[in-house]
């Protein structure tokens, strides 16, 4: 009897089987496996984080992030993070949990995204874990050292500090430090509970000071007269202003209170009257408050909105910045909506009252001023490669908005020049910088010292960055902010 034909049924029969086994297992472990891995159900998910490397963080060629063996069971992994406090809000933490980059990016970081599970499909089948992928991030290591170093020496009182530069054109952002900060290492996985106890201790903070939440993309404060950049933006759209405009510079008498509104000084540009270009250079604060008077609240509302105010900025997947706030109402301690009056909408418009923002928000308003009114969308990841070096992800600049016409920003960028040749910065002429003071008084006799700014761009003709400096202490901005800005500014323009 001849039993080849059978044979080879058989043969077939269990060749096709075979196939269509290994089809099943590449798409249960390839395609379904980031569905699986991140079910609500499936506990395996907390047990194996630590059992495998995380791919590495890097800038400007420099390794900032690594996993290393820590020659245990349980983790098998752990992280480590040089010059942590330096980088931190941008790389955030990962100890199972995850912030800023190593949350926007975990999938990524830890193999575990499909664009690497489908790549690696076989590594999978044979049981071979795949490998996390490495990120560039968009950051210039030595300026982000030098703003670090500069805002803790500036800082005040022990209280805070924030500096944000970003690319006017492509939205990339090259600094992003904050004072204080927090040492990602302390809550690495490696730490276990004594890691935990510090996170702990870490989410609690001390009053207004909370490391993990870094003051130069997440923290919001008053941003005083930086803010009349968007003043005047807006009110050269709203009320047809321009550079060469008369404003009325003299006193001030609050609509509600009957209160005086003061300026720093009365003379030069704040004597009475004065072009607008002068206003804004000498900082008059009348001027502003006046402009905000006859526009209203609501106009001052949404013509911040094209900047940003009013949304939490996308920088990376699951990565926003905080929401800045130009309020037409506020929830006050009874729970109870206030509308702002019309004091508070004079007081608006010199960035005081209730108006917030963040170091990024005010670094976007002078890139709307450096970039022909437009912004482009800040973000600090630049590529993501495989182990093998293929390319998985690499950044594509988008526009956030045009905030103002060209030709308005031409004049805001002469008016911001003009704050450092005849202004409120002089101080700071040679160090290639424009820009716009700021100093927000609060509450002193409280304890709450002043926020302290200078916003703007480099180099002063054919600008490329755009930056905000914020410190807390007493003093002004220009003394306070603006020689941080110059001596960031001086390590980025050396790239």
């Amino acid at each position: 009897m001849n039993m080849d034909k059978p044979v080879r049924r058989v043969a077939i029969f269990a060749l096709l089987l075979f196939f269509g086994l290994m089809a099943q297992v590449n798409y249960v472990q390839g395609s379904q496996a980031e569905d699986l891995r991140t079910d609500s159900n499936n506990a395996r998910q907390y047990a194996d984080v630590f059992n495998s490397p995380r791919g590495q963080i890097s800038a400007g060629g420099e390794v900032l992030v690594v996993s290393k063996e820590t020659g245990k069971d349980n983790p098998k992994y752990g992280r480590s993070y040089q010059d942590g406090p330096i980088f931190a809000p941008i790389t955030g933490y990962f100890n199972g949990n995850a912030t800023q980059v190593e949350r926007a990016y975990n999938s990524l970081l830890g193999g575990k995204d499909k664009r690497i599970t489908q790549q690696r499909w076989f590594d999978t089948f044979i049981g071979k874990k795949a490998e996390g992928a490495n990120i560039e991030l968009t950051l210039d290591p030595d300026a982000q050292r030098t703003a670090y170093e500069q805002l803790k020496g500036k800082t005040q009182q022990g209280r805070r500090g924030g500096a944000v530069v970003m690319d006017v054109k492509t939205g990339a952002i090259k600094v992003a430090a904050s004072w204080p900060s927090f040492d990602p290492n302390e809550v690495a996985p490696q730490t276990g509970e004594k890691g935990a106890k510090r996170l702990e201790q870490l989410n609690k903070g001390s009053g207004v000071i909370r490391p993990l939440v870094d003051n130069a993309l997440s923290q919001t404060f008053p941003p005083g007269s930086s803010f009349k950049t968007v003043t005047a933006a807006v009110a050269m759209e709203r009320l047809n202003l321009s550079i060469g405009s008369s404003v009325n510079t003299g006193q001030l008498i609050l609509p509600e209170s009957g209160r005086p509104l003061p300026n720093s000084h009365d003379s030069g540009s704040c004597a009475g009257s004065a072009p607008l270009k002068g206003a804004f250079a000498e900082s008059c604060n009348t001027s502003f408050a006046k402009m905000a008077l006859d526009m209203g609240i609501q106009q001052l509302h949404d013509g911040s909105a094209k900047f940003g105010f009013g949304e939490r900025v996308k920088m990376e997947p699951d990565m926003f910045a905080a929401e800045s706030a130009v309020p037409v109402s506020v929830t006050d301690a009874k729970g109870q909506t206030v509308e702002t009056g019309k004091d508070g909408t004079a007081r608006s418009g010199i960035g005081q009252e209730n108006v917030r923002a963040t170091p990024l928000q005010m670094a976007m308003v002078a890139c709307a001023v450096a970039n022909n009114g437009k912004i482009m969308n800040p973000y600090v990841v630049q590529n993501v490669r495989a182990k093998d070096q293929s390319e998985l992800y690499n950044a594509s600049p988008k526009e956030f908005g045009e905030a103002m016409s060209g030709d308005h920003a031409d004049q805001l960028a002469e008016m911001m020049r003009a704050v450092i040749t005849e202004g409120t910065a002089k101080n700071l002429q040679g160090m290639r910088i424009a820009g716009k003071t700021g100093t927000a008084e609060q509450d002193p006799a409280s304890g709450i010292p002043n926020s302290r700014w200078f916003v703007g761009f480099s180099p002063i003709e054919n600008p490329r960055y755009a930056f905000a400096v914020v410190t807390e202490g007493s003093g002004d901005g220009a003394t306070n902010a603006g020689p941080i800005a110059g001596a960031i500014m001086s390590k980025v323009l050396k790239k």
